[in-house]
């Protein structure tokens, strides 16, 4: 019998990847990346339309190009006949969103609005809609919303109402316009099948959905605005389908674009780092997984559903069918490695890897790997870009203590790379303080697989062992196994995602043991942290926020 094949595609924010995966054993046969044309527009539209601060959108074309030129790319390459590729779903930066009409066309393909910012599609990144987010988590507080529990506390404006709410705002007539409301994830995958299906991860972490009480009240939404109190039966679609279901078929149309048969099984869309969690074999609760990059983002999935101080959300079905779907994050790690790399080491270093042939990280890394824990006198907040996760907090700033005239590069980098072990740590443990245990850990992303050091000490500092993903394109194969869940067994692929992870699901051989004496050591400095922490981060106080207004006025 000839081999089954599925496809996954992960769009992340600067472009779209798609894989083309063996369903019997998970491995990627052929891959190809299209960078989007548009890009990521901040400061004007394509017309020239000037945008205003903390605007980012996107070009919903980009997104189709992507399937027309990856997909039959990853085919050509690998010789692969459409017929045995059995399924495929995507996956998505969120919450990414945009307005369309009646039949599902984006409002600014409109020649008459293609100068409107508001009919454009805003990408998980856009922040301009932070004063409605305020004023929502306000009314919320304000009323007792039992929703905001299940996100920390705190909703975010990348999230869909503060979009919503801000497109009402300064364009009600984009807003009266628009049919529905769809994340980007589930316009795509509309596009593929010709029928919607919302996807129960992006409605509950970034929608406010709860799978038994459904989304908050009419009454809440008419306190945020009187023309919002029907926004879900007006604006948004009610048929929410669980991760692991199908989504539908691919039309003549997209198949005649992709290369692919008409008729092929497309899975329900997903967000990209909760789509990973099966890919590196995660298949139950209170395992860990640390997708590791720019941020991190942490995913787990637990039997119980319980209020974590900081977490982003707890949807039912959200990750795993059948579980409830934690997440939580840092906000800053591989990004403050890079300003530290940018900005505060010496020429000398530079010289010092070139002659080695190697990076600057590279070199940093192995001079800090040489360092005893506590030798260099330091403990840093990793606060560079606020904190996400426990305290909910984007006005918090980055901090090392310790510093002295001998203090070298390589003992402020390795500081900050156990920064952000202790804020991982800080993590886990409001996790298991709320009766949500952590009993593994799991990491993916670039720096998971190349920065041996900082994995050991993630695990001496949290005393639990790591393991490791094995492909470098977790959410692309996650998506790639939903495809095969949607073609199901009789097809040559799986009937739940369980079975497909056994599979198509794998961790490296090597994993990273927590050293008992490193363990040791790493209490006293975290201890500290933990100082810091609380008082820098809880009100004790508040000179971060102070010096940051002191900063915005000088600014004027």
């Amino acid at each position: 019998m000839a081999k089954k094949y599925s496809i996954g595609v992960d769009y992340g924010t600067q472009s779209g990847r798609a894989v083309l995966v063996d369903v019997s054993n998970g491995e990627i046969i052929a891959q190809s990346t299209k960078m989007y044309t548009h890009g990521v527009m901040d400061e004007f539209l394509p017309d020239g339309t000037k945008l205003e601060p903390d605007w980012a959108i996107e070009h919903p074309a980009d997104y189709i190009e992507v399937l027309e030129i990856t997909i039959p790319a990853i085919l050509k390459e690998s010789g692969v006949n459409p017929e045995d590729v059995i399924g495929m779903a995507i996956d998505f930066t969120a919450c990414t969103m945009l307005p369309v009409d009646q039949n599902g066309v984006p409002l600014c393909f409109r020649e008459e609005l293609k100068g409107v910012p508001h009919a454009w599609l805003k990408l998980w990144k856009h922040h301009a809609a932070q004063y409605e987010a305020n004023q929502l988590n306000e009314i919320a507080q304000e009323r007792g919303e039992d929703f905001l529990a299940r996100y920390g506390g705190k909703i975010s404006s990348e999230w869909m109402f503060p979009k919503i709410m801000q497109i009402l705002d300064e364009a009600p007539e984009i807003y009266d316009m628009a049919d529905r409301f769809m994340e980007a994830t589930d316009w795509v995958t509309m596009q593929l099948t010709g029928a919607e299906a919302r996807n129960s991860c992006t409605a509950g972490y970034k929608a406010l959905w709860h799978k038994k009480k459904g989304y908050p009240s009419k009454e809440f939404f008419k306190a945020l605005n009187p023309k919002l109190e029907n926004v879900v039966e007006e604006k948004l679609s009610t048929n929410i389908l669980p991760q692991g279901a199908k989504a539908g078929e691919l039309t003549a149309e997209m198949a005649a674009k992709t290369g692919l048969l008409e008729g092929t099984a497309v899975a329900v869309a997903n967000v990209d780092a909760h789509v990973a969690v099966p890919a590196v074999g995660i298949t139950g609760p209170n395992k860990m997984l640390m997708i590791i990059g720019t941020s991190t983002c942490d995913i787990m999935c637990s039997e119980v559903e319980k209020e974590v101080p900081g977490m982003c959300g707890v949807v039912e079905d959200g990750v795993l069918p059948g579980f409830y779907g934690y997440e939580a994050g840092q906000s800053c790690v591989g990004d403050h490695f890079e300003w530290f790399v940018k900005n505060c080491v010496p020429a000398t270093y530079y010289d010092e890897a070139k002659e080695k042939g190697i990076s600057v990280y590279k070199l940093l890394g192995q001079k800090a790997e040489k360092l005893k824990i506590g030798e260099s006198g330091l403990v840093a907040l990793d606060w560079w870009n606020g904190n996400r996760s426990v305290l909910v907090d984007v006005d918090l700033t980055g901090m090392m203590l310790g510093m002295t005239l001998t203090t070298k590069a390589e003992e402020m980098y390795r500081a900050l790379i156990e920064a952000t072990a202790f804020g991982k740590n800080i993590i886990i443990e409001a996790f298991e303080e709320s009766g949500v245990p952590v009993d593994e850990l799991y990491a993916c992303g670039g720096i998971a697989k190349k920065d041996p050091m900082m994995m050991q000490i993630y695990a001496d500092v949290t005393n639990k062992e790591i393991f490791i993903g094995e492909s470098d394109q977790a959410p692309a194969l996650g998506s790639a196994m939903f495809g095969a869940v949607a073609a199901g067994a009789a097809k040559g692929g799986y009937d739940s995602i369980f079975d497909a992870a056994e599979v198509m699901g794998k961790v490296e051989e090597r994993t990273y043991k927590p050293i008992p004496e490193n363990v040791e050591a790493y209490k006293k400095l975290y201890a500290e942290f933990k100082i810091l922490h609380d008082y820098f981060g809880k009100g004790a106080n508040d000179v971060m926020k102070r010096l940051k207004k002191i900063k915005a006025e000088a600014r004027k």
